[in-house]
């Protein structure tokens, strides 16, 4: 379901007004399938501030692993991202993916200026390059972790029931657009208090993974912060309901 470096970045790309969140934050998930516990799942801001080629960035982390009798489909995942903290664009992006015997270890480094993704593939152990590519790119691109702390910078209040939000990604050797309908506002409860929220259906493709026109959906905080707090998805078989259970270091509390 999760299944994006530059010397200077011109000033053609703005900043971005950012009161959502900050380092140090750090929310839990707990994904259930059927009646069952599945798996854990983590979204972490480094609570240091890093530098790629000198520009200050957020390093977020995505962790996600499975739990009790899914270990025997062994899933050990780390998304993450290297995000200029003004204008919320990446400039490295890496996947760490352990699942069953798969194994893919990869970086991308975005150069904005010149609009081109530095893709280096590692090999099982991750350790050495197997593979290098270069890609076109258009500038501002985001990849996948980044493209949702960009959608929580957004201003989402005059959304009106139907609306797309389309957010241009770099992912798997392609450009998507992450295309978002808004289905309207929602109450939800959960484990870390009663919210209001927004509630986004992404546009999917065809595949053999998911039910319905609209199989996934997501509730995200109608407040300053902004954070997911439930997502659901109809799969062929069955339904996955990721919930969360922590959220610390919020940067409006």
């Amino acid at each position: 379901m999760l299944s994006f470096l530059s010397l200077a970045v011109p000033d053609s790309q703005p900043m971005r007004k950012n009161q959502a969140f900050s380092k140090g934050e750090e929310l839990t998930f707990k994904v259930k399938y059927l009646f069952f516990s599945a798996a854990e799942a983590k979204m972490m801001i480094s609570d240091e501030i890093h530098h790629i080629n000198g520009r200050p960035t957020y390093k977020i982390d995505v962790f996600g692993r499975t739990l009790s009798i899914f270990k025997l489909f062994y899933v050990k995942d780390n998304w993450g991202s290297y995000v200029d903290t003004a204008r919320i664009i990446p400039y490295r992006s890496y996947r760490h993916i352990e699942e069953g015997n798969y194994r893919k270890h990869e970086v991308i480094d975005f150069d904005h200026q010149k609009k081109a993704a530095h893709v280096r593939l590692f090999d099982r152990e991750n350790e050495k390059v197997t593979e290098i590519h270069e890609y076109n790119i258009p500038s501002n691109i985001q990849d996948v972790v980044s493209g949702y702390y960009y959608l929580r910078t957004m201003d989402l209040r005059n959304l009106k029931s139907g609306d797309v939000v389309t957010i241009p990604g770099f992912f798997d050797k392609k450009i998507h657009n992450l295309n978002l309908i808004y289905e309207g506002k929602d109450k939800l409860s959960t484990q870390i208090g009663d919210f209001k929220t927004f509630v986004f259906s992404p546009i999917m493709p065809s595949n053999k993974l998911f039910r319905g026109k609209k199989p996934i959906k997501i509730w995200i905080t109608d407040d300053e912060n902004r954070i997911p707090v439930k997502i659901k998805a109809h799969l062929l078989v069955g339904a996955l309901d990721m919930d969360i259970t922590e959220a610390e270091g919020l940067r409006n509390n």
